[in-house]
């Protein structure tokens, strides 16, 4: 079957799905409710990648896709819109932002057409009657993802550190401001160091052109990795995990970077 013809297939399940007839709990559904399983798919949409699994990732995309024509049905329903109207808005954004493909506009860099890019989306934030240059950064975003985005905006009139070097010394002073409150055993000033502290790393991370979130999935994953491999290890010696020392522990995880390299 053609993509036009599947869509329409997905779209009439939906339809069926929230008919007065169909499934209790799809009916039952509102956005509020599947915002969370979007979000979901979407990471797991990532990490099908990041595994490089393709046939997990085809699957995925279909959980995600799901989730707009889900959205799409409930708008829908209070007249608000419909799929058709989803597709038309993004394909209009994409031609009206690449005028160089679609238009007259002749960039000869990637970088000229950032550029062009970022002019474009701040057309449509003022048009749309943002205040402030960070008023459409999402508030639901992963904390660290969010903190880029809220620094990359401001870096945009200036407001930035020219390079990493600073922002070093920035973390520095601002562990010590945490250690501090941690001292004072002021549970309210650690958390907001905390927090202050995270936002300077994820302004370390632009600096260095790393993904934060994509880093610590790195690190998650290598860390899960590495005491799989202390439970193994015990398990063929026949030792309880929990009545392992952290000596044994600490050896066996070595052990496990050592293989690694």
């Amino acid at each position: 079957m053609s993509a036009t013809n599947e869509i329409e297939r997905l779209i009439a399940i939906m339809d069926r799905l929230r008919s007065p007839d169909g499934c209790p709990w799809d009916r039952e559904q509102t956005f509020r409710s599947i915002a969370p399983y979007t979000i979901e798919e979407a990471y797991e949409v990532a990490d099908a990648i990041e595994r490089g699994d393709m046939t997990d990732l085809r699957e995925e995309l279909g959980d995600l896709l799901f989730q707009v024509v889900f959205h799409a049905r409930m708008a829908k329903e209070r007249g608000a819109f419909e799929f058709v109207d989803v597709a038309a808005a993004i394909s209009d954004k994409m031609e009206r932002r690449h005028p160089h493909v679609f238009g007259e506009a002749d960039f000869r860099t990637a970088e000229e057409q950032t550029k062009a890019w970022e002019a474009q989306k701040a057309e449509e934030r003022s048009a749309n009657g943002a205040a402030s240059l960070l008023d459409d950064v999402p508030v639901g975003l992963p904390g660290l993802t969010r903190a880029v985005k809220l620094q990359k905006r401001a870096a945009r009139v200036g407001f930035d550190w020219p390079s990493a070097g600073p922002v070093l010394s920035k973390i520095k002073e601002e562990i010590d401001e945490l250690m501090e409150a941690a001292e004072a055993g002021d549970q309210d000033s650690v958390e907001d160091e905390f927090g202050d502290l995270l936002f300077v790393l994820a302004n370390l991370s632009r600096h260095l052109s790393v993904d934060p979130e994509a880093a610590l999935r790195r690190t998650n994953e290598k860390f899960a990795r590495r005491f799989r491999h202390i439970e193994r290890r015990l398990a063929e010696r026949g030792v309880d995990i929990n009545a392992a020392s952290l000596e044994e522990m600490e050896y066996l995880w070595t052990e496990a970077k050592q293989r690694e390299r």
